[in-house]
């Protein structure tokens, strides 16, 4: 057996499925934004912005809800949650389709390029379902293989449009939304001939799954909603108050987070269906040691490697962003956000628990209280220290509130310290390492 596919396995194929959206995003990103004129491209980030806001509201309410559900279960239950799922999807799809379509019929504002935003995005929320229903059930089923190709096929088929476009010299705003709807279609037009979609299981819903997962669902959109704002909140916070130069800097070390939030990204998906499966059979033990060996394990990762970019910061940043951006304040910026690297996996991690034990009201609760700190901190640093130093360091506090409120409801419902965490992580990253080595060292003794 070749080294290759004994390296292959459910980890490092989520972390290639979670990587290559990112990665072929920031590509595309990246030619459109030397392609399109600047209006265009602005047009482009607002069209993205507004349909990211959506898919994230319709994915907060069913991905959580689905894969805690369906992993675990018998085959017809699977049918009704998958039936379920279909269901309440293309009902919320249907509400944004109706309320965006209200807005196009009396919008009234001579800017064209809204308009297609407002023309195309119904289209487009409708196409893009099928693909992200077969997404969340392949993620409750483990396959990753199948993930992976799905999001290379949708990201990788947006690219090659792109790109034609590029060649012809056809490229600009309206071209690209075109092009953005075609390589979605096709994506989801795949999944359902093949089967991924499972589209024909919507005959197996009943009301008392949709009621349970739509009771599941109000609380995790709450949480899916706010951290997105979460996220952003920094960049809406800072834009009215400094100037777009600064903004430039601040969102420099924000998009650099990614290095992190991919391997996230990665031992999340593999995580949930694990967990969703333990707490079917009622088996609380073994979700405290899903929970804490990767959340350890992250933890004990990530921490080298933010030591690492802590020390070469400025380096980083003018390797991918250019000579002019190397010594400003972005440096200084991205090592005050390597300080808090080492909460990311335990306050992402005691989040998907506490949805998982079915608690999202206190993972709802534990990311708005991160977002109040958050808004109260950048404030607080804007007005008194005018300094957009202050505003990272806010982060700090945001994370260790999620954290300690997390830990604070998970030991009402699971029996942990925080030591366990950082002991059994560094056991099974060690053991992970020593399994990674020694398979290579066969491969080569065969060769």
């Amino acid at each position: 057996m070749s080294l290759f596919k004994k390296l292959i396995n459910k980890h490092t194929l989520s972390l290639a499925t979670n990587a290559v959206l990112p990665v072929l995003g920031m590509v595309i990103l990246s030619l459109l934004a030397r392609r399109l004129s600047k209006p265009d491209f602005g047009n482009y980030v607002f069209f993205l912005i507004v349909f990211t806001l959506a898919d994230t509201f319709r994915t907060g309410f069913l991905q959580t809800s689905l894969i805690k559900f369906y992993s675990g279960s018998s085959t017809e239950r699977k049918r009704n949650i998958s039936g379920s799922t279909w269901y309440l999807g293309f009902m919320i799809t249907l509400v944004f389709a109706v309320v965006n379509l209200l807005i196009y019929l009396i919008y009234r504002n001579p800017d064209a390029d809204i308009a297609i935003t407002l023309k195309w995005f119904s289209l487009i929320y409708f196409c893009t379902l099928p693909s992200a229903v077969s997404l969340w059930i392949l993620q409750a089923e483990e396959r990753f293989d199948k993930m992976f190709i799905l999001q290379l096929m949708n990201q990788g088929g947006f690219l090659v449009l792109v790109v034609g476009l590029a060649i012809a010299g056809k490229s600009d705003f309206e071209t690209t939304i075109y092009s953005y709807f075609a390589a979605n279609l096709l994506s989801s037009i795949i999944c359902i001939i093949i089967g991924w979609a499972k589209v024909k299981t919507i005959a197996y819903k009943s009301w008392d799954t949709i009621k349970q997962m739509a009771h599941f669902g109000k609380f995790s959109v709450g949480t899916s909603i706010s951290s997105y704002l979460l996220r952003s909140s920094d960049t809406l916070i800072v834009k009215p108050m400094f100037s777009p130069d600064l903004l430039a800097v601040y969102y420099i070390p924000q998009r650099l987070m990614e290095i992190f939030e991919i391997p996230l990204r990665a031992f999340i998906s593999t995580a949930l269906p694990a967990m969703s499966a333990a707490v079917q059979r009622g088996d609380k033990k073994h979700v405290t040691y899903i929970m804490k060996k990767y959340a350890g394990m992250l933890t004990m990762a990530l921490t080298p490697i933010a030591i690492v970019c802590f020390a070469a910061a400025d380096l980083i940043i003018g390797l991918i962003f250019g000579a002019k951006y190397q010594h400003s304040d972005a440096g200084n910026i991205f090592r005050i956000f390597m300080c808090y690297v080492m909460l990311l996996p335990i306050d992402r991690f005691f989040g998907i628990t506490l949805d998982i034990i079915n608690k999202p009201h206190l993972n709802m609760i534990k990311v708005f209280l991160m977002l109040t700190v958050n808004v109260i901190g950048d404030f607080t640093g804007i007005l008194v220290f005018h300094s957009l130093y202050a505003v990272a360091i806010a982060s700090i506090f945001t994370f260790f509130t999620g954290a300690i409120f997390g830990y604070w409801a998970l030991k009402k419902n699971l029996q942990f310290k925080i030591s366990d965490i950082f002991v059994l992580g560094y056991i099974e990253l060690k053991e992970l390492i020593g399994v990674v080595f020694n398979k290579i060292k066969g491969k080569q003794l065969t060769e």
